[in-house]
């Protein structure tokens, strides 16, 4: 296989490399993985509940689980297998998105869900109630003072002002 010979020509490489050598690539991987562009453009193909595959040390393979709970850093999945909890990088769950397979229904290929139409400008009015995430993916619940052109202002209550693109407002509907 290709995939193996690049594998074998790099271990080979890197067993030429000094200790120290070692330790800096480490670290740079490290500053990769953890880099929060790539967290979030992973947390955000993930949910609650939803089925993925994560990077299994002990064995060197993709194995299935559940998504339990995500933190800034961290996601915790069960095993589908085994039931046992493990808190991992995000770096080592396979998004769905990135799936060849479903791993629910063996080999056939994923298909994404229907994109629902985008929030536009006459989907909302000043003094409704709506949510939105903000760059460090919290939830922010929060009443339209203003509607601009490409924006509304949002008053959080808390003293917080945002102004949000249409596109990433949800309504909030009081029970």
């Amino acid at each position: 296989m290709m995939i193996e010979d690049q594998e074998r020509r790099l271990l080979d490489a890197l067993g030429q490399a000094s200790s120290l050598q070692l330790y800096r690539l480490q670290a740079i991987l490290q500053r990769m993985i953890t880099d929060p562009k790539r967290v979030i453009e992973i947390r955000r193909q993930l949910h609650l509940g939803q089925t993925v595959r994560y990077f299994e040390l002990e064995s060197g393979q993709m194995r299935p689980a559940r998504v339990v709970e995500m933190k800034d850093k961290e996601i915790l999945v069960q095993d589908q297998a085994t039931l046992r909890h493990w808190r991992l990088a995000y770096a080592a769950v396979e998004p769905p998105a990135c799936a060849e397979t479903d791993i629910t229904q063996g080999a056939t290929a994923t298909m994404p869900p229907p994109a629902a139409p985008k929030p536009s400008r006459d989907d909302f009015q000043r003094g409704q109630k709506v949510s939105f995430e903000d760059k460090h993916l919290r939830a922010q619940v929060g009443v339209i003072t203003r509607i601009n052109q490409r924006t509304a202002s949002i008053d959080t209550g808390d003293g917080g002002l945002w102004k949000v693109s249409f596109a990433l407002l949800r309504h909030v509907v009081d029970v």
